[in-house]
Formats: structure tokens, C-alpha cells, sequence
């Protein structure tokens, strides 16, 4: 574990038990952490120390982690950092909220601490994976094109912007167009076999794949998965 000292990790929860408890076990596992009690606070740490990972609690007074999940987005020098949401509901919006605002992951609360250790870990490996792994340079079907090397999207010659997961799906699915990609080949693909997400997370993201490039290219293939159809 000693080289989680180099990874640096932004805990933002205005609880200030759950910053102890967390930070303790990411300390633990010899991660460099740092904390945040609100939104307006975490934008600020964000910008000084540009951490590797940002765990962001969805419902705080204020500025809450949806909106500084946004906010994050849109700057360029932190966009590109991985956003994983606490959130202590149970239900899809809370999960479909943030995946629209540009989240990674999430985890629900309470917080296990093995899990949650394991999802962290889980999601910094696919992202140090994705940065080494060759890619073609460009993708083109019809007026949808592909710059995997800046993780560009365009549509029509216009800019489309896409949260990771969304980019890393839409990735899967064209490096082979016509294969149905079954359920469990997207979560492994996509999310890792070690990471349980809710049943409706695929779902939620090809809904926003075809609302950004169009709906003609991605087929459902019922209680299989899902094909890309190359023009």
C-alpha cells in the first residue's frame, strides 16, 4: 500500500463523524487525505491540491455535492478527476442526479469500510488502466465522431460533453459495433467484476448516450445487453 501515499483524496461530508470515521480508514490504507465540511470549501481545496479522487456527499446545507459535482465538470484543469458520491438514499434519483452531474460512482450509506476501501481501489485502478490502454485516434459513423485521445465526442461538428462512465461506455460499445455486449460484459467493462452497482446504472447511462449522440445507435437487445450500429 505504499503507493497509495502518492494518491491524494478530497473527503467532503458535513458530518463531521463521518469525516473521522473515513478518514481514518483511507489514512489507514496510507492514502493522503484531505477534508472538506461544505461545498464552497472542497472547490477551494479541490483547486489548491487537484487530488486524484473526490468522495462527495450528495446532501449538505449550502452548496450541496451535485452542484459542486458541476462545478468541477466545468473546469478544466479538475474535470478529468474521479467523483464518487456518499449518498444516504436509497433511491435511483439520488443515483441518477449524480451520474447526470458527472459523477464516477457512488456509495451509499452506511458506509462498510472494507467495501468502501475496495470501491476506491477498484475505481483508481480502471482509471490508471484507461490512461495506458492504446486507443485508435478517431471513431466516425455518420455524424458522430470520436477523438478517444483528447476524449472528445462531436456531433454534428458539435462538442458533446460526457461524464467518465458515460465516455467509457460509449467506448465498449463502439470498439466492436455489431457484438451485443451482454449486462455483465458492460459492468466488468465499465464499472469492474468486483463493484456492485444498482440494477438500473446501465439503464440510467445508455438513456444518456442516446440522448447526447442520438438513438439510432445503440440497439437494446432484450434480456441481453446491448449492440453500437456503425452507419
Amino acid at each position: 500500500m505504499d503507493e497509495n501515499k502518492k494518491i491524494k483524496i478530497l473527503l467532503v461530508d458535513d458530518d463531521q463523524d463521518i469525516q473521522e470515521f473515513m478518514t481514518y480508514n483511507l489514512q489507514k490504507a496510507n492514502y493522503m487525505v484531505y477534508n472538506a465540511l461544505n461545498g464552497e470549501q472542497a472547490l477551494e481545496i479541490a483547486k489548491q491540491k487537484k487530488p486524484n479522487l473526490i468522495i462527495l456527499d450528495i446532501m449538505m446545507p449550502g452548496m450541496d455535492g451535485i452542484s459542486v459535482c458541476e462545478k468541477i465538470r466545468a473546469n478544466s484543469k479538475l474535470n478529468k478527476v474521479l467523483i464518487c458520491f456518499l449518498t444516504a438514499r436509497g433511491e435511483d434519483y439520488s443515483q441518477i442526479a449524480g451520474f447526470d452531474a458527472g459523477a464516477d460512482d457512488y456509495i451509499t450509506k452506511p458506509v462498510k469500510p472494507a467495501v468502501f476501501l475496495k470501491k476506491i481501489e477498484a475505481m483508481l485502478r480502471r482509471s490508471a488502466n484507461a490512461s495506458t490502454t492504446v486507443l485508435p485516434e478517431k471513431f466516425i459513423s455518420g455524424k458522430l465522431e470520436i477523438d478517444f485521445e483528447s476524449r472528445l465526442v462531436f456531433v454534428n461538428k458539435k462538442e458533446i460533453i460526457f461524464a467518465k462512465k458515460e465516455f467509457a461506455l460509449l467506448k465498449l460499445l463502439v470498439s466492436n459495433p455489431g457484438k451485443v455486449f451482454t449486462r455483465d460484459e458492460i459492468y466488468s467493462g465499465v464499472w469492474g467484476s468486483d463493484i456492485i452497482v444498482g440494477d438500473r446504472t446501465i439503464d440510467v447511462h445508455i438513456r444518456k448516450l442516446r440522448e447526447k449522440i442520438g438513438d439510432k445507435y445503440i440497439n437494446t437487445i432484450k434480456g441481453v445487453g446491448y449492440k453500437f450500429n456503425k452507419d
